[in-house]
């Protein structure tokens, strides 16, 4: 019990950490970008612009706060719970890696969402006109990527029906 107590304080400090890191970051964009003074780092590649986001990524669903808020408290509970439960075991580590860089990029545009009412954005990539983004949305992007990397090429079927004990459940009562 005690590994698990550990293992979910360091976790707990981890997310905050991020938190802290991208929160810290909005704060700078919104202190130097927003009027439109943008910072070019590459010229016609790579830019700091300050954008007020409503939506979801990629400014998809604009002025649906409420959906967003209630989404995001339900996968946090989620995740929460999945941490709670994963095995102590060494081979999980990534797993519980994966879950903390999740929540982190959650906590951080809900904070802006409901501190705000929209996300801070402002890292753009003009040279391919990608969408602007911020450091929460890294941590989700790159916690998604590394889950399905290890579901597919690290976890076996049993380990991940060890990980999400609904999964478990599920195949025990035939489904």
């Amino acid at each position: 019990m005690n590994a698990k107590r550990n293992s979910c304080i360091i976790g707990a400090i981890s997310s905050i950490l991020l938190l802290f890191l991208d929160q810290l970051t909005k704060y700078f964009a919104s202190t130097n970008l927003k009027g439109g003074n943008s910072i070019i780092l590459i010229k016609d590649v790579f830019q700091l612009h300050y954008l007020e986001n409503r939506g979801a990524a990629f400014g998809m669903m604009q002025g649906m706060k409420i959906l967003f808020v209630i989404g995001t408290v339900l996968m946090l509970a989620l995740m929460i719970f999945i941490y709670w439960k994963s095995p102590m075991d060494k081979r999980y580590r990534w797993a519980r890696f994966i879950l903390i860089l999740l929540t982190s990029g959650a906590l951080g545009n809900l904070t802006d969402r409901l501190v705000l009412d929209y996300v801070v954005d402002f890292f753009y990539f003009e040279l391919i006109n990608f969408p602007i983004f911020n450091v929460a949305d890294i941590y989700v992007t790159c916690g998604m990527v590394l889950m399905i990397l290890f579901c597919f090429f690290y976890y076996k079927e049993e380990e991940l029906d060890e990980l999400l004990p609904f999964r478990k459940a599920q195949k025990k009562n035939g489904k």
